[in-house]
């Protein structure tokens, strides 16, 4: 039974290393160099918000587990996190309608699955493009006009 669960405890205990990793080795967000403020005037200056921004991401909480399955038993795992992305203002409504929107994206992902979708080199481009449509398919079946697109922000494969 451990020998079973020790593949899919790593594979976690991995993605969370990288997150935790990932977050602490975030950029500082960009700003302008003294001397370029200097010549401009601006170094006080309070930065301009851009108007063109009109969507929002919104990370969805826990990640997504797929079992591979073949000849009965499960084979390998994938692990996704997924994001949404929203018109802005909206995001209330997508964590209003998460578990919803939980499910149907997992059947969709099991679908994927299913159809081989995650076999072989399951990371080109047109597989991927292929998921994302699906995904974003079934988001807006929830959600209509308030999904814009569903984001794949972190994808593993464990083989078990």
């Amino acid at each position: 039974m451990l020998a079973k669960l020790l593949p899919l405890l790593l594979l976690l205990i991995g993605v969370a290393a990288g997150a935790g990793a990932g977050f602490m080795l975030k950029p500082e967000p960009e700003t302008a160099h003294p001397e370029q403020a200097a010549e401009t005037g601006t170094e006080h200056a309070a930065p301009v918000p851009e108007a063109s921004i009109t969507t929002e991401i919104v990370k969805l909480n826990n990640q997504f587990v797929i079992p591979l399955v073949a000849k009965d038993r499960i084979t390998a795992l994938v692990v996704l996190s997924l994001s949404v992305e929203t018109a802005a203002g909206r995001t209330s409504e997508v964590y209003d309608r998460e578990p919803k929107l939980r499910d149907v994206l997992l059947q969709a992902l099991f679908n994927h699955a299913n159809m081989g979708g995650f076999d072989g080199e399951f990371t080109k481009a047109r597989t991927m493009d292929v998921l994302r449509a699906a995904l974003t398919d079934v988001a807006s079946g929830v959600l209509g006009d308030a999904i814009l697109g569903v984001l794949i922000t972190e994808i593993a494969r464990q083989d078990v």
